[in-house]
């Protein structure tokens, strides 16, 4: 089924691995250009040489940190000068383990930049680039977890929560513009984030890393296992896609069964 993203152009922050890399491989496979935005140059350096050399598409890769506003400056005057943005996909982002009473404040807003206001300065800076082009799609990689929070990280709770309705409110603000605006909420997904926690949590037990995430796909999730990135990146160019042009202001949740509500 053609997507209809051939020579789009999609900037996707932590590009480099997990979800992002997934999402930024199916939208090359599709024909769309890509700018890639992560912290690691080499890693990031590496995957573009790669995803241009498979797909044959244009790969902009930006090593920038996106928690920093003179990040997000440079990666809007960087589009421009690529030709102008269709797409964005506000992806960074990383687990937290804390509790309320003892986190300080310093990680609070390290989160709140990373997963809330990265995706406020980057949506401000590459609109005027979108409504340039006629339109466009804003996709905010959220989590389960902003409505079936985990106890264990409150942070990351509570900025996930304010990402998905920052993702509600900008859609209205947009959508006259012919720019849409969704959330994604996924649930376990079987990143290198996770393989890393679980092979610490497992240094000194007789069971293994795959054994832990075994249990935790047992107890919250009904397919019982992890999703792949790229089951995930399937829904992301779907939404990116005209195929959804009627998909605005939405959460779409790809969890296995893991949420509880209706």
């Amino acid at each position: 089924m053609d997507m209809g993203l051939r020579d789009k152009c999609a900037v996707i922050t932590g590009g480099s691995v997990g979800i992002g890399l997934a999402v930024a491989d199916a939208i090359a496979a599709e024909g769309g250009n890509l700018i890639l935005v992560a912290r690691d140059e080499t890693r990031l350096e590496t995957v573009s040489r790669e995803l241009r050399a498979k797909h044959r598409i244009k790969v902009l890769p930006l090593a920038r940190d996106v928690t920093k506003p003179e990040g997000i400056d440079e990666i809007v005057d960087a589009a421009a000068k690529f030709g102008g943005v269709d797409i964005l996909i506000n992806n960074a982002g990383t687990g937290s383990n804390e509790t309320v009473m003892e986190a300080p404040d310093e990680k609070w807003q390290f989160y709140w930049d990373l997963h809330v206001m990265a995706a406020v300065r980057l949506s401000r800076g590459l609109v005027p680039q979108m409504k340039a082009r006629g339109g466009g799609v804003i996709l905010n990689n959220a989590s389960i977890c902003a409505v079936q929070p985990l106890w264990y990280e409150p942070i990351y709770n509570v900025t996930k929560s304010a990402l998905m309705a920052f993702s509600k409110s900008l859609s209205t603000e947009l959508i006259p513009s012919n720019i849409r605006v969704n959330c994604v909420n996924p649930g376990l997904v079987l990143t290198p984030d996770w393989i890393k926690t679980a092979k610490q949590l497992t240094e000194q037990t007789p069971n293994g890393w795959q054994d832990y995430l075994d249990g935790v796909a047992d107890e919250h999730a009904p397919i019982k296992r992890f999703a792949n990135a790229e089951e995930i990146a399937n829904l992301f160019v779907f939404l990116c896609s005209d195929r959804a042009s009627y998909c605005v202001g939405g959460t779409y949740f790809i969890d296995g069964g893991m949420l509880k509500t209706i």
